[in-house]
């Protein structure tokens, strides 16, 4: 009988989130079995999986969102609201609105007497305000080590509430150091508050595709318009979704990911559950990767030799287009920071551009990983690969020694030392399929074209390190275990 996964993406071996140095090193030790988890004797700006849980969520209609944490823990969520307010008035929505958010604001004497009574008062407005059909629950390291059983109080508001869900969510920051599992804890709270295991009748042709906060409106009608193509009707979910959409991934015939950080481990749930099938590809950004990820979902839909014939058509139509920007960006050097799929999708999205891999910064090494290192390894020889969850002050120390032409991925640290910068965690501008690959061409060639505003911000911007710094070993702090 398989063991049902935790949510905790540190319970499956081989997965590792505190590693620097040579990507041939990382490939090599890897495949012998040696790549062994670490810790750093300092640390800088982790990221909690809560903001994760509350993100993936925060854009589902009719819903109450209350963090029973304190009033610090939800400051994170800024980024997550700024995307949903973007994303409304992409979608033509005249009347931009803000989730609906509520902290109860655990404080010293809740860690004493418990947090129960704020969580009821917490409840109890939400469903006067709002009256919705659904109020999420998330845990915190607070309400976690207190020990308020959530589980329990949710049960006992679905009876005082009968006409609302409730679905409480653990994701406690001091479960997991890999952000990501924040994604899964929502994802199994989903799973059994509201679908509940229910088998329904199947839908011929409807696929889910699970998007996160950072995909834009114009990479939603990307994906949504390549799997109609190949005649699927697309649930496009969580993200500015409904309770009734939710409601139907079971009816799906098969499953895909936008991003397989942010789905891969709830698929695989689907297909134990409901006996879903899934495409466990690549993020499509580039050339590669977007033909990847396409044919993954036409061989569980058993379209293949029609997507064979788009796909000669897409790349008619683009590959023109490519080489004009290639010639505008051929042999840059780059640095890219990103979450674990993008930044491995980005990596091989610049080598459409003739573009060279300097350094790359994603949150976890895993077997996935190793998949696109041995990859990257081949096109770009060898490279410095940083795993860490943020830790800015590694990144600023690799980005100053390196000195790229280009950093692509989330760009304050390096904007700020005067490197051209192209931001591709954004959930307001295309980055995917075939059409968002010749944005982002453009956009990384006009950066290197116009780099005035990084280099007058280095002037006037000085980071918080000192010069000292830059001449050490970025990695010094990862100590083994």
């Amino acid at each position: 009988m398989a063991t049902q996964y935790s949510g905790v993406r540190e319970s499956i071996p081989g997965r590792v989130n505190d590693l620097g140095g040579s990507s041939v090193s990382a490939e090599e030790n890897f495949r012998k079995g040696c790549l062994k988890r670490a810790d750093r004797s300092f640390s800088q700006g982790l990221q909690c999986q809560q903001i994760n849980s509350m993100a993936a969520m925060m854009s589902l209609e009719d819903s109450v969102f209350i963090a029973h944490s304190p009033q610090g823990c939800v400051g994170c969520t800024i980024m997550a609201v700024d995307m949903y307010r973007v994303g409304q008035a992409h979608r033509g929505i005249k009347q931009i609105k803000n989730p609906r958010i509520i902290v109860t604001n655990l404080d010293q004497k809740s860690v004493v007497f418990g947090g129960e009574v704020k969580l009821r008062e917490s409840v109890k407005k939400a469903v006067e305000r709002y009256n919705p059909k659904l109020i999420f629950i998330y845990a915190s390291c607070a309400s976690g080590i207190i020990g308020d059983d959530i589980d329990a109080l949710a049960s006992s508001f679905a009876t005082e509430y009968p006409g609302t869900t409730f679905v409480p969510i653990h994701c406690e920051g001091f479960k997991s150091k890999i952000c990501a599992s924040g994604f899964d804890a929502a994802f199994l709270s989903i799973n059994k508050y509201i679908l509940k295991k229910e088998k329904k009748e199947t839908i011929p042709n409807l696929v889910n595709l699970f998007a996160p906060t950072t995909v834009s409106f114009a990479d939603q009608k990307e994906m949504e318009r390549m799997l109609g193509l190949i005649g699927a009707e697309v649930n496009y979910i969580p993200f500015y979704s409904s309770l009734e959409k939710i409601k139907r991934i079971p009816q799906a015939v098969a499953s895909t990911s936008i991003c397989k950080v942010f789905a891969d481990e709830f698929m695989k749930t689907l297909e134990e559950d409901y006996g879903i099938p899934y495409s466990h590809t690549v993020m499509p950004i580039g050339i590669r990767n977007t033909d990847k990820w396409y044919r993954g979902i036409a061989k569980v839909l058993g379209k293949e030799a029609e997507v064979e014939k788009i796909i000669e058509a897409e790349h008619a139509r683009i590959e023109p287009l490519v080489a004009r920007i290639r010639a505008k960006l051929e042999g840059k050097r780059v640095f890219i920071c990103g979450g674990t799929g993008r930044s491995f999708a980005a990596a091989a999205l610049i080598d459409d551009f003739g573009m060279k891999l300097v350094g790359l910064e994603t949150p976890t090494y895993d077997a996935d990983a190793q998949v696109d290192v041995e990859y990257l390894n081949g096109i770009h020889k060898d490279f410095v690969i940083d795993i860490a969850n943020m830790q800015p002050f590694e990144q600023v120390n690799l980005v100053k020694k390196l000195k790229p032409d280009a950093f692509i991925g989330v760009p304050e640290w390096a904007a700020k030392l005067g490197i051209p910068t192209t931001h591709v965690l954004d959930g307001k501008r295309p980055t995917m399929g075939y059409d968002g690959l010749l944005y982002l061409g453009n956009k990384i060639a006009e950066q290197l074209s116009n780099p005035g505003f990084n280099k007058k911000l280095a002037e006037h911007v000085k980071l918080p390190y000192k010069d000292s710094w830059y001449e050490q070993d970025a990695f010094k702090y990862i100590v083994g275990i």
